[in-house]
């Protein structure tokens, strides 16, 4: 399973761009997806997050701004940011845990990092 973060970008203060998280290989479905975001010199910190019951949750910091979805392949999550402010410049990483295989009848706890995508806004 390969998992990939894509569609960062430089954007304006006040702008718009959409992160998608999508796993690659023999499967039929991602369950709990979180989006991790990096800024140079700080820790690595929550962004949000989707359970398997389509259950969302947001750091305070963009709620209202951010929203978490699933697309209807159910094997990709989006990450849709409105109000970008430069400080939500930084690496996004998404991660994964637990997956269904194609042609298997239970899910499976395992997880998965993707590669960062890199969000730079201009103030």
């Amino acid at each position: 399973v390969q998992l990939q973060a894509s569609g960062g970008g430089l954007v304006q203060g006040g702008g718009s761009l959409r992160l998608s998280c999508s796993a690659s290989g023999d499967i039929y479905k991602i369950y709990r997806v979180t989006w991790y975001r990096q800024a140079p010199g700080k820790q690595r910190e929550l962004v949000a997050k989707i359970d398997e019951t389509d259950k969302t949750v947001y750091a305070d910091s963009v709620k209202g701004r951010f929203t978490i979805s699933r697309d209807n392949t159910k094997v990709s999550v989006n990450l849709q940011m409105h109000s970008l402010q430069p400080n939500d410049t930084g690496a996004y990483y998404c991660h994964v845990d637990g997956v269904h295989f194609t042609g298997s009848l239970y899910p499976e706890n395992l997880e998965y990092w993707s590669q960062g995508t890199q969000v730079t806004v201009s103030s």
